[in-house]
C-alpha cells in the first residue's frame, strides 16, 4: 500500500509541474481578404457548416474549449490543430497556389463524403460538429462545384 501512495503522490506532483508548460493557443489576425469564405462568396448556409465542424482545426479562429488548458491534454489537442492548419487552413486560403488548392479541395470532398472529417474524437467533444447527411453532401457538392468551376 506504501508502494501504491508513493507512486500517486509522484504522479500528481508531475501532473502539477506539467501545467505549467505553455501552450501557444494565439491565433494569428485573420485577414478576410485572404479568408475562405470571403475570397470564395460562400454561401451563408455552407459558411455556418464550415464554422461549426471545420473552423476549430483548420482556420486561424480556434475557439479552446475549457479542458484545452490542461496539460497533457493541450499538447495533443494543439497537436491537432497545428496538423489541421498544415493539410488546410481557410484563414489563409489566397495565399496558396492553385494546385495546393485544388488538392484541398479535393481532399475536403473526400473526407466529408467518407466520415474521416470531422473527426470522432472532435465530435464527442463538439456534438455541434456532428454532420448530418444532407449537410455533408451541402459541403461536398459546394467542394467539388468549386472543382469544375476552375476558380478557387
Amino acid at each position: 500500500m506504501k508502494t501504491f501512495l508513493n507512486i500517486l503522490y509522484w504522479f500528481l506532483i508531475v501532473i502539477a509541474l506539467i501545467q505549467f508548460i505553455p501552450v501557444d493557443r494565439t491565433n494569428k489576425p485573420v485577414d478576410e481578404k485572404v479568408n475562405f469564405v470571403t475570397v470564395q462568396n460562400t454561401p451563408k448556409n455552407v459558411t455556418e457548416i464550415l464554422k461549426k465542424a471545420c473552423y476549430d482545426c483548420h482556420s486561424n479562429e480556434t475557439v479552446y474549449p475549457n479542458y484545452a488548458y490542461v496539460a497533457p491534454i493541450s499538447w495533443s489537442i494543439k497537436n491537432h490543430i497545428n496538423e489541421g492548419r498544415e493539410h488546410l487552413n481557410f484563414s489563409e486560403w489566397k495565399n496558396f497556389n492553385p494546385d495546393l488548392k485544388k488538392n484541398m479541395l479535393e481532399n475536403s470532398a473526400k473526407s466529408v463524403k467518407d466520415y474521416s472529417m470531422p473527426m470522432t474524437g472532435y465530435i464527442a467533444q463538439h456534438p455541434e460538429a456532428n454532420l448530418t447527411k444532407a449537410e455533408r453532401v451541402l459541403l461536398v457538392n459546394y467542394f467539388e462545384e468549386l472543382l469544375k468551376s476552375g476558380k478557387y
